[in-house]
């Protein structure tokens, strides 16, 4: 096992203690904090009218410096990415300082800038400042990140990305219950207020019933709007079975974007494939390292965050960073089925995928970035060739199962493994199913997680038993954050048979 920091559940699962106001504990553990004022309260009372505009406030919202970059050198790059993750530590951080003080933000209108969002812009401004010194003292040169300092809050419905679904608009994809704030809260031994056991979502806004969605998905069309493999092109496919993570192989870190930083995803991920996969793991140790993969050439890492039910109970992560103490709370669930599969260009043959290529697809932070790099798709089997939904989690009738399925970007420009933002070495393919600058066509990876998930029940505005992905706290578990990585660490003999295979328009295994 080496380093990786893989944990296994615990046997025994507990209920949940409920809490209506947030106090800060000693050890950096906190109990999450009723955001919302009461509905009972008179709207007439000056005071309540401050309470009232106090919990509008329900997350904090910080420009994304790391997508800014797109120069880095490579001496700076590992200085670059602590401080990238410092940034993301500080606004957990001050998340969680807003989370507990909704008392004092009630009683004082300038609380949250006063208090949690000047103090948080000058540790960015620092930090911003050591990405700046690293990148020049390496020879770079990098544009003034100064502006990028300060921080805004938001309401826990806004989305900044405006959530138009794939393939068309949603039915009933407004918000429900009139669109009030504060929905979602548990019932059952958890948290009222923003939603969720842990206080920090979901909510009831943030699930549909699917069977009341129209119709807005096109068969055998992907996230990037293009049949993959279509009528022409590279037909093939090549499937490579890797389990379902039966083995517990659980980490909070990301060594794509926070290599050498632990707990760097802020949230819990399951690994397929790869077994090594930490934060600490070098291309070598991912190498060398094993595989729950069928065939033994494929030792590429696949992670996702995990799926939870809040149902009151908690897991091993309870008390852990990137865990309970982050707001991801709830009972792991396994996915019933974990389908990777690589299909090809729609126009023209693929190329192999170069050894360690990085591919991170959607935005682990699209609520609070918006989403131009949100790459979401919800659905449930039987449903899936008819709706796949962006910002709502699906409600699925009896005997259907909740589906996530990712469509990878497939056009790589050639050259790197790797680029400072993580995303710019690859791109999806253009309207007609070429590949734009000169970039070539690689396999697409498409990743298809089922679920058996007991269906949440919206009762009285709030949610009951809901169910969401692990996120950074302050993006408050929304369905948009939904996100996939992979590492390819394909043999070469294999990954020659993958590209075989798709080019002669073979199905292999």
């Amino acid at each position: 096992m080496g380093r990786n920091t893989r944990k296994r559940r615990s046997s025994m699962a507990t209920k949940a203690v409920a809490a209506s106001a947030a106090l800060a504990l000693g050890g950096g553990g906190l109990i999450w904090a009723n955001f919302y004022a009461s509905a009972h309260e008179s709207k007439n009372s000056s005071q309540n009218q401050t309470k009232a505009a106090a919990a509008q406030v329900a997350t904090i919202s910080c420009p994304d410096v790391g997508q800014k970059l797109t120069n880095v050198p490579g001496g700076a790059r590992s200085g670059v990415d602590r401080e990238l993750a410092n940034l993301d530590k500080q606004i957990t951080e001050a998340y969680a300082r807003l989370a507990s003080t909704r008392q004092a933000q009630a009683n004082d209108a300038g609380f949250v800038q006063n208090a949690i969002v000047g103090p948080l812009k000058e540790k960015r401004a620092a930090t911003i400042d050591r990405i700046r010194i690293n990148i020049q003292r390496a020879g770079g040169q990098v544009q003034d990140l100064s502006q990028f300092a300060a921080c805004t809050t938001q309401g826990a419905q806004t989305n900044a990305g405006g959530g138009q679904q794939n393939g068309g608009g949603q039915n009933n994809g407004g918000q429900q219950n009139g669109g009030q704030q504060g929905n979602g809260g548990q019932q059952n031994g958890g948290q009222q207020g923003n939603g969720g056991q842990g206080g920090n979502g979901p909510t009831a806004a943030d699930f549909v019933d699917i069977t009341k969605v129209q119709q807005n998905a096109q068969l055998g069309v992907g996230a990037n709007g293009l049949a993959a493999n279509g009528n022409g092109g590279s037909r093939g496919t090549f499937t490579t079975s890797c389990g379902t993570n039966g083995n517990d192989n659980h980490n909070t870190d990301n060594v794509i974007v926070a290599p050498g930083v632990t707990n760097g995803a802020h949230h819990l991920h399951d690994y397929v494939g790869n077994q090594n996969n930490d934060a600490f793991a070098s291309d070598q140790e991912l190498a060398a390292a094993g595989t729950s993969c069928q065939n033994q050439g494929d030792k590429s890492s696949y992670f996702w965050p995990v799926l939870r039910v809040q149902d009151g109970s908690q897991d091993f992560d309870q008390n852990n960073d990137g865990g309970g103490k982050e707001g991801n709370v709830g009972k792991i669930l396994q996915p019933a089925q974990a389908q990777l599969k690589f299909v090809g260009n729609k126009r023209g043959k693929v190329v192999a995928m170069p050894t360690a290529l990085r591919i991170i697809t959607g935005d682990a932070k699209a609520f609070v970035n918006g989403n131009a790099n949100a790459n979401v798709n919800w659905s449930c089997t039987g449903f899936e060739n008819k709706v796949q939904l962006e910002d709502k989690y699906p409600i699925c009738p009896q005997g259907s199962q909740v589906v996530r399925t990712t469509n990878f970007q497939s056009c790589w420009d050639g050259q790197n493994i790797d680029s400072a933002n993580h995303r710019t070495h690859v791109a999806f393919v253009q309207a007609n199913g070429t590949c734009a600058n000169g970039f070539k066509a690689i396999p697409q990876l498409q990743v298809r997680l089922v679920y058996n998930v007991p269906a949440p029940k919206i009762q009285n505005g709030q949610v009951v038993n809901p169910y969401a992905v692990d996120s950074f706290p302050e993006n408050l578990h929304k369905p948009i954050t939904d996100h996939n990585d992979f590492i390819n660490f394909f043999s070469q003999n294999t990954m020659n048979k993958m590209v075989n295979c798709i080019n002669t328009g073979k199905k292999c295994k």
